[in-house]
């Protein structure tokens, strides 16, 4: 079980600075205008730096907001993280201090946070024999602009996740609007039937994740056919395997599902297995 839910203060730097404070003027606290990346720390170094800058660059671009040069902020990755053999460090780019309203600054000078925080104690035993997880009641909105990108704004999934205290409860699954599983409060989806492997399509809401493109790139190379498509409850229940993806957890198979207990005989052990070597890889040889 894991241990009541606690503040521990992270080590932070702003703008390349060790500070603990934000301009209350500044508008991702306004507004939730901005964007953040969660990665592990293995190893005392950033685990898949190249696919969470290259998400954090095109999610700034889809919204305007000019990008850190990759080794400014690798060069800051490293001053936090060093000395660190596990954590999870977490980035937050905003596009800076506005004034009142919804209207652009003439002049944008965007905010970067990076943040170190322990690794989170989760059971073992949730990577090896799977978790519960259940559905949560709160809808996810749709729109295709924001769709895929890992933006500011997750009240969403705050309200989904005060859904359960239950501490047995790894998981909350959320659908949107028209009934579709579009994945975890902070995970990505994934059933195994016949063989295929299916995802949820991502163009209307959700967050294409690191570790999930690590899954469907690894799936192509083991000859394992991938479709991303619209997924149902009813497609869970019929599903001879699930798992979930994020950078923090790697992989989670899903061993019961509100009340139902899932299979897992069905799930490619294969695949797995090497989206986990993947998902730890440290970028020691990018260190600036």
């Amino acid at each position: 079980m894991l241990p009541p839910n606690r503040y521990e203060s992270p080590r932070i730097l702003i703008d390349g600075a060790a500070a603990d404070s934000l301009a209350v003027v500044d508008r991702g606290l306004q507004y939730g205008d901005g964007l953040f990346e969660t990665l592990a720390v293995q190893g005392g170094a950033p685990c898949l730096w190249p696919e969470h800058y290259d998400r954090l660059a095109h999610g700034a671009e889809r919204l305007g907001i000019p990008c850190p040069q990759p080794e400014r902020l690798l060069c800051e990755c490293w001053r936090l993280v060093a000395g660190t053999a596990v954590g999870v460090l977490k980035i937050i780019l905003t596009r800076g201090r506005g004034g009142r309203g919804y209207g652009l600054p003439t002049c944008l000078q965007p905010t970067r946070i990076l943040m170190l925080y322990p690794w989170p104690d989760y059971p073992p035993a949730w990577g090896e024999q799977g978790v519960h997880a259940i559905f949560c009641r709160t809808p996810l909105g749709e729109n295709p602009r924001l769709a895929g990108i890992k933006h500011l704004n997750r009240l969403e999934q705050v309200l989904a996740r005060s859904e359960w205290q239950d501490r047995g409860v790894a998981e909350g699954l959320m659908q949107n609007g028209r009934g579709r599983v579009i994945g975890g409060t902070m995970s990505n989806l994934f059933l195994v039937r016949a063989g295929r492997l299916l995802t949820p399509r991502l163009n209307t809401c959700g967050v294409a994740g690191t570790v999930r493109g690590l899954v469907l790139h690894i799936a192509g190379t083991l000859g394992i056919e991938v479709l991303e498509q619209d997924i149902m409850r009813a497609d869970l229940n019929t599903a001879d395997g699930v798992f979930l993806t994020n950078a923090v957890i790697g992989v989670w198979p899903v061993r019961c599902l509100g009340s139902r207990e899932m299979g897992r005989e069905g799930l490619p052990s294969e695949l797995l297995a090497a989206v986990r070597r993947a998902a730890r890889v440290s970028n020691r040889r990018e260190r600036a």
